[in-house]
């Protein structure tokens, strides 16, 4: 294994050992251990010599223009050490594009907007999307025309608790 890549294996796995870790600790664990990596790591992109068209120096000017970024999260427990969530939750967009050229109106678009906010946000909170859809068209009805925020919170998917006997009754009720 080369030098730089054991040093990005060793920094995420750092990282999978911290994550139930506070962000405050993290950070304190990101700056007496993940710095000295990333400053290993650097050193060797400062040194390296590659052709610029090449893979490999393609991902050396790609890790240059992100270095001050990369820096950055070395003070910051919150924020994620690898972008990987986030490039999957926009996968569901990017393979359905194709399937939504039926949006041909603004109005269709802005439907479609919605519903995919509805279904990844049942996802971001660890809720059954289906189980969460079937709960808000069945019961946000009978809500007033002119509801207020108070009555229309307990809807958000984070506030989405429901019995797994409940579930089960919803998908057996979209089923049939």
């Amino acid at each position: 294994m080369s030098p730089p890549l054991a040093l990005l294996n060793k920094m995420f796995s750092n990282e999978r050992k911290w994550q139930h870790l506070s962000p405050r600790v993290r950070r304190r664990r990101r700056r007496s251990q993940q710095r000295k990596l990333l400053k290993r790591f650097w050193c060797w992109i400062d040194t390296i010599d590659v052709l610029p068209k090449s893979r490999l120096g393609k991902a050396v000017v790609y890790a240059r223009n992100q270095r001050a970024t990369l820096n950055r999260i070395i003070n910051n427990g919150s924020v994620d050490w690898s972008n990987n969530a986030s490039e999957r939750n926009m996968k569901t967009l990017v393979i359905g594009r194709k399937n939504w050229l039926f949006s041909t109106s603004q109005a269709g678009a802005k439907a479609n907007a919605i519903w995919m906010t509805l279904i990844e946000s049942a996802k971001a909170n660890g809720v059954d999307p289906s189980a969460y859809l079937v709960y808000l068209l069945k019961n946000m009805p009978q809500l007033p025309t002119f509801a207020n925020s108070a009555d229309l919170e307990v809807y958000l998917p984070w506030n989405f608790k429901l019995k797994p006997k409940v579930i089960s009754d919803i998908k057996q009720s979209v089923v049939a």
